[in-house]
This record gives structure tokens, C-alpha cells and sequence, in this order.
């Protein structure tokens, strides 16, 4: 994530890949490798290693046999272009082919994973990229014997720890018994992209930003995979699963006369480069989003507010996905350092009866528009299904991977992780519904009304947004913070809406979460990538704009830079004196 980085569990909107450079035309990977050829290898070498790893012993001094044993390959090729003031900055192709091993030890009740020991199961690798199955099982016996001894000597810690420390709150076995899943899935289409044809429309999209004098930096990034992904276990799962994304990313950042720093991101997501925006589409995003910028840095600066406000659907999705989603992620209900949040709360209401909230990462569209948390099987080979979170407002059930806790023992298929991360419950579709809605008039007007009756001058209205962060561990306050990225001033007198900057939304999530009044009859879409323990991986959440009776706003860092001295090339010299720069 090169664009904004995330502490704890968050979402950014975009990931942008280093780039370098590359000097033929057409970006066209090989064909995908056999399924078979690397499947049927990783199959036999898992069952050679679980019939050779180990003896029957019972003491935990000696080596024990692995109760359970895993190997998840990540198969992918991708490529990025990245172009800046006109220019082509970057081209990169990458094929790569990585193996995660998972070695238990133990029973499911209490193995080498158990408390704080949980990166002691993973072992992770380069796979040749050959369709060599001499070359890829030599590789995994390797990467699996060294697994096992990492898992070995966490065993050894477990056991030990378990005769010192205090008894558990959540006493839940470290491992779920489910059904092996079979599933081998056409693998992903070679890659194609036109590389020639998207240099030109990237030099094009860039080079928009020229007759903007105070934008100082921007950066228009496309990246492209097609990717495959391998799971056999030693219970008999055997999955292969596909997967291919596109993503354009437009960047920009400016800097007001005091020092602040602005910046405006747009992305764009389709399953291939053949189904983003057209160029116009894009142009006319592009150019809003400089102007904006522009205006942004003439903005008053907002002081600390809390009072109603309207968020739009994309800021009520990342809101709902930071304050909500991740404190419904099984795993943190259990443990000393998690702030468990709702874990008690089974049964009762958590939101207002208007409202309900499921994930489900069976849909690859909403409405027509793509949705980047979409899988069909999760990470640990179970099957993708809806789960209904919260219905009418009360809590039902928690995001499970094979990792249970004292309410529930099975997964429901939301196992996650990027490759290199062990697996844990994540967010894939959270989808946020609403049986109270209103129009997008009245629900500015509603707004009016309620800063009325509080005494407040104006409310905000939060258009967009770039990412958040939310703290779940117990050592921690139990908060969020969401970064506005277009904020507005609705004033009650009926006075034009101001824009206004420096604003992030922070927060309690209990406190927030009862607070909403009403959301508008329309759902909107926030495509990202969310960082958290089991690494990056993407997701969405769709929500409707919603009314909240007080929000808690703070400033951003004011920053002590100031804009550049020295005009850029062919403009005049304004930057500095803080006017609007445009030419």
C-alpha cells in the first residue's frame, strides 16, 4: 500500500504496486499453468509428509505427528503501468508463484497455534515456476520440513505456558472439524493487456494536471492480474479457485498557503482492463478531481465539531466497515488482548431496528458495479456463503474462520489472509441495509432540523473519503477514525453549502452506532484494501447515506511545509502567495 498506510485494522482505497520499467508492447503472460500438474503434486507430497513427519509418541519432548497439514499456492500474473504529468513513470510485469504450508501439532483442542503462538503453523515459500513436478515437490518438502520444526518448537511453548498462566476466559478449541471441500475451478485466463494502447491513455489522463499549477504531485496507476489459487489438506480438501482484477488509481496532492497537505484519490475496478471507464468518463473524473483541490486550498479550516451530520454512501461504507465490521470478526472475541467489543451482546440490539447488516462474498457485483471482497472458497478451503450479522438491528453471529470461539465452533467460510499470513476472520461484502429511508432532499433537510434543535449553525455533510482505521485491543481505547477527504458546511439558514478541510471523524463505536437517524433509498460502493493481522486483502462495503444525530470531528495535522517557492514550468507565480494557480 504505497498511497496510506494503516496501523491496527483499516481500509485504504488504494494499493498502488512499485513500478519499473518495461519496453515491449503487449503485456501477455503465458498460459496458465496445468491445474493438475501442480495440484496433484502438492496432494502427493502432503500425503508423503503426513505418513513420514514424526512418530506416535505422547510426550511433547519428542516429535509428535502432525494432526493436520495444508498447503495453499497462490499462482498469479500481473503487470502495472504508472504515468505522471504526461509522462510514463513505470512498467512492470511480475509472475510469481508462492506456497504457504500450515504444519499442526497437537489435537484441534490444543495445538502449537494456541494464545499468541498463531505464525508458528506457517511456513511460506517460493514455488518454481515451471510446471515442474520434481522441481515443485523438492520445494515443498523443504518448506514443509522446515515448518515443521517452527511448529514443533511452538508446541514446546504452548505446553509450557499453559502449567504458569491463568485460566483462560474462552477456553474454544484452536481449530474447527469441518467438511473437506473438492472443488477444482477452470484456473484464471492468461493476462492480455493492450500496453501501448494504455500508455496513451495514461499519458493523456495525467497530463491533465499540467494546467494545474498548485497540484504538485499526481500519479495515474493501472495494475492488472490473473491469479489461481491451490488448496489441498491432509482432510482431504482439494480446491482450486480463480481470480482476476483491473484497478486504475488517480492520485493528486496539493498544499494550502498554511501548510496543509490535500489529496484526492479516485479508483476504478473491473474484473479486466476491457471493463473500466471509458476515457471520457475517466477525463471528466480527473478534471473534477483537480478543480477540487484547487478549491480545497482556498477552503476555510474546519474547528473541532460534534453535531449532525449526513454521510454519503461511500463514507457510511468505510464508517460501517471500520466502527462495525471489524469488531464482528471472530477472532477478536477471544483473548486477553482483544477489546471484544460485541462479544457479550449476542442476541441484543446493537443498531437502530431500521437497520440490518450481512457479508457476503458470493456476490462479484452490485447493481452492475464490481465488488472487490468477492471469493468462492476462502482461504482455508471452505466454501464462501452469506452471513446475516445483524438483523433488524440485533446481533445473530460473528465473521468465522476455523478458528472458534465460545459461541461458535464451525466457520462460515470467511477464513482470510493475504499469502505469508496465517488466516483469520475478515470482512468480504459487508452489506449494510435499511428499512427507514427517505429521499436524498429530505434527508438534508432532516439534517437542517436537527442542527436546529441542537443550536448548531450548520451540520456537515461528508462526501468522500479516503480510508480509516479502527483499534479493537483492549490495551487501547475501543475507537475509530475515518479521513474525510470533501466535507461540507449545511447551513441551517439555507446559505449555499461551504467546503471546508483538515476534518477526520473519531470516535467510540458503541456511542456512533446509536446515534443513526435515517439513511437515503440508495446504496453506494466502497472498493479497497484493508490491512489487519492476516495482512492485505481486499474488500467491500455497501451502505446508504446515512443522518447521525452527532458525529465527533477533530483536526487534521495543520503540516509546517509550505507550498513550493518555485512555479512549476510555463506557470505563473502564484503558488507561493497562495492564490488559485490554475492557468
Amino acid at each position: 500500500m504505497a498511497v496510506a498506510g494503516v496501523g491496527f485494522a483499516g481500509l485504504v482505497v488504494v494499493a498502488i504496486s512499485s513500478v519499473g520499467h518495461r519496453a515491449v508492447a503487449e503485456t501477455r503472460s503465458p498460459e496458465p499453468a496445468p491445474a493438475l500438474v501442480l495440484i496433484d503434486t502438492m496432494e502427493s507430497e502432503l500425503h508423503r509428509a503426513m505418513n513420514s513427519l514424526g512418530n506416535n509418541a505422547t510426550d511433547a519432548t519428542q516429535q509428535p505427528k502432525p494432526y493436520f497439514l495444508s498447503y495453499a499456492v497462490s499462482d498469479s500474473d500481473s503487470m502495472s503501468l504508472s504515468a505522471q504529468f504526461g509522462a510514463i513513470t513505470g512498467s512492470h510485469e511480475n509472475r510469481r508463484r508462492v506456497a504457504d504450508v500450515q504444519v499442526r501439532l497437537g489435537t484441534a483442542a490444543e495445538d502449537n497455534t494456541h494464545g499468541d503462538h498463531r505464525n508458528s503453523a506457517l511456513t511460506t515459500i517460493p514455488l518454481p515456476l515451471a510446471n515442474d513436478s520434481d522441481a515443485i515437490a523438492r520445494t515443498l518438502w523443504f518448506a514443509t520440513n522446515r515448518g515443521y520444526g517452527k511448529a514443533l518448537d511452538g508446541y514446546l511453548k504452548v505446553k509450557t505456558e499453559q502449567q504458569v498462566r491463568a485460566k483462560e476466559e474462552d477456553a474454544s478449541a484452536d481449530f474447527s472439524s469441518e467438511k473437506p471441500a473438492a472443488a477444482i475451478l477452470p484456473p484464471s485466463p492468461a493476462l492480455v493487456v493492450d500496453t501501448a494502447a494504455w500508455q496513451i491513455r495514461l499519458r493523456e489522463l495525467s497530463g491533465l494536471f499540467k494546467q494545474y499549477s498548485d497540484v504538485f504531485y499526481n500519479n495515474v496507476a493501472l495494475e492488472a492480474s490473473t491469479e489461481t489459487d491451490y488448496f489441498v489438506s491432509s482432510e482431504g480438501a482439494k480446491v482450486a479457485t480463480p481470480n482476476q482484477v483491473a484497478r486504475l488509481v488517480i492520485v493528486a496532492r496539493t498544499r494550502a498557503a498554511d501548510g496543509m497537505d490535500l489529496f484526492r484519490a479516485e479508483t476504478f475496478e473491473a474484473d479486466e482492463v476491457g471493463h473500466l471507464p471509458d476515457q471520457k468518463t475517466l477525463i471528466d473524473k480527473t478534471v473534477a478531481m483537480a478543480k477540487n483541490l484547487e478549491a480545497l486550498r482556498q477552503a476555510p479550516v474546519t474547528e473541532p465539531f460534534n453535531g449532525p451530520a449526513i454521510l454519503s454512501g461511500r463514507a457510511s461504507a468505510v464508517f460501517f466497515h471500520e466502527v462495525l465490521g471489524h469488531r464482528l470478526e471472530g477472532q477478536r472475541q477471544r483473548g486477553d488482548d482483544e477489546g471484544q467489543t460485541f462479544t457479550k451482546l449476542l442476541g441484543k440490539q446493537i443498531l437502530p431496528p431500521f437497520l440490518s447488516v450481512s457479508d457476503d462474498p458470493t456476490l462479484a457485483d452490485f447493481h452492475g458495479m464490481p465488488l472487490s471482497g468477492h471469493y468462492s472458497y476462502d482461504d482455508e478451503g471452505q466454501q464462501a456463503r452469506r452471513v446475516d450479522l445483524i438483523k433488524d438491528g440485533v446481533l445473530d453471529t460473528f465473521l468465522m474462520s476455523r478458528l472458534p470461539i465460545a459461541s461458535f465452533s464451525t466457520s462460515n467460510g470467511h477464513g482470510r489472509a493475504e499469502t505469508g499470513h496465517m488466516p483469520t476472520g475478515r470482512q468480504g461484502n459487508l452489506i449494510v441495509t435499511s428499512s427507514k429511508t427517505v429521499s436524498d432532499t429530505e434527508l438534508r433537510e432532516m439534517l437542517r432540523a436537527e442542527a436546529k434543535k441542537q443550536g448548531k449553525a450548520y451540520g456537515l455533510y461528508f462526501e468522500d473519503i479516503s480510508s480509516g482505521f479502527a483499534v479493537t485491543t483492549r490495551r487501547s481505547p475501543q475507537a475509530f477514525q475515518v479521513i474525510p477527504l470533501v466535507v461540507y458546511r449545511v447551513y441551517v439558514d439555507g446559505r449555499p453549502d461551504e467546503l471546508v478541510r483538515g476534518v477526520s471523524i473519531v470516535g467510540t463505536p458503541q456511542a456512533a452506532l446509536n446515534r443513526i437517524l435515517a439513511t437515503n433509498d440508495k446504496q453506494d460502493i466502497f472498493n479497497g484494501i484493508c490491512g489487519a493481522e492476516s495482512g492485505s486483502i481486499p474488500v467491500s462495503a455497501v451502505a446508504p447515506a446515512m443522518l447521525v444525530s452527532e458525529i465527533e470531528t477533530q483536526r487534521q495535522a495543520q503540516g509546517t511545509a509550505r507550498p513550493p517557492i518555485l512555479p512549476p514550468p510555463g506557470a505563473a507565480s502564484t503558488s507561493a502567495s497562495g492564490k488559485d494557480g490554475q492557468k
